[in-house]
């Protein structure tokens, strides 16, 4: 089992989505079961099946959910160190091939969200500047090809 750092916003939001799955969706899910089951032979119907296997992609769902909380620790931004790139620092880069510059936040793989300039600490990008110092080139391997970005500012 892995460790998922998260904040401790996150980790509320999935503690939240895990009592809305087992609460609410868990037993509107054994509902469709038992309505099927009264529409007659289980053979042949398609209705049962698919509720059937609806309700096992939910129990997949909440398995999920209960590991990764089981795995997840809290990140707080008190004690992240901004002399180097690091989960939850806030880093400046300069695309060395288009010239454009970026900020991105590095945040774990539940709270990525390219809209909203966060990017997974597991994501190409993400590994690429992990470690890297204000002044550093990272070269990144991406489909597209290698991507260079000079480190300009790291902050929280």
């Amino acid at each position: 089992m892995s460790i998922l750092y998260v904040t401790k916003e996150t980790l509320e939001q999935m503690k939240d989505e895990l009592q809305r799955l087992r609460t609410v969706d868990r037993p509107a899910a054994a509902k469709a079961i038992a309505e099927a089951r009264e529409k007659g032979d289980l053979k042949e119907n398609a209705e049962y099946d698919a509720a059937k296997e609806a309700q096992g992609m939910l129990e997949a769902k909440i398995k999920l959910f209960e590991s990764d909380i089981a795995s997840a620790r809290i990140l707080s931004e008190d004690s992240v160190d901004t002399s180097k790139v690091s989960i939850l620092t806030k880093v400046s880069i300069l695309n060395m091939n288009t010239k454009k510059e970026q900020t991105y936040k590095i945040v774990s793989e539940k709270e990525a969200d390219l809209k909203q300039g966060k990017i997974s600490v597991t994501s190409p990008i993400g590994k690429g500047l992990l470690g890297k110092t204000v002044g550093d080139i990272a070269e990144v391997t991406v489909p597209a090809g290698v991507l260079k970005f000079k480190v300009l500012d790291i902050t929280i």
